[in-house]
């Protein structure tokens, strides 16, 4: 996820798109955080955490919590992070470890809840060359 999630809101952050990720807790909160400001050294990504002064003016704002300080439209679920209220939002991305069994149960049944919640779906694999295949 270190190489994939920067890149998809580097992309995001390209359509002018406002994003919002959560994640489970603070030390991972953290994390993305630094990640986010080294990742690539070519690249700035231009983010920041919630609590943060101007969270609001963030184009993409790491959370822990089902807030959406930052009016985002779209909004990135990491680390098994537990959905809040999705109405309002263009775009959801659950991101997961395929390989863990314990995040891959946990897609598995977000996927079942809110395709029973009626929610158009679609699930996306990377390659071994990094590249994203529709599977469903």
């Amino acid at each position: 996820m270190e190489d994939a999630l920067p890149a998809l809101l580097e992309k995001s952050v390209e359509r002018k798109w406002r994003v919002v990720v959560q994640t489970v807790d603070q030390d991972r909160s953290a994390a993305l955080d630094a990640h986010l400001w080294t990742w690539r050294a070519e690249s700035f990504l231009p983010h920041g955490t919630e609590g943060e002064a101007h969270a609001d003016a963030q184009p993409v704002l790491i959370t822990t919590t089902g807030a959406n300080a930052n009016a985002a439209a779209v909004r990135f679920l990491v680390d098994g992070a537990e959905p809040p209220d999705l109405a309002g939002y263009e775009r959801v991305v659950f991101m997961f470890d395929g390989y863990d069994e314990g995040q891959l149960g946990l897609a598995r049944s977000q996927w079942k809840k809110l395709k029973g919640e009626g929610h158009s779906l679609s699930y996306w694999q990377q390659n071994p060359e990094g590249r994203w295949e529709k599977k469903a």
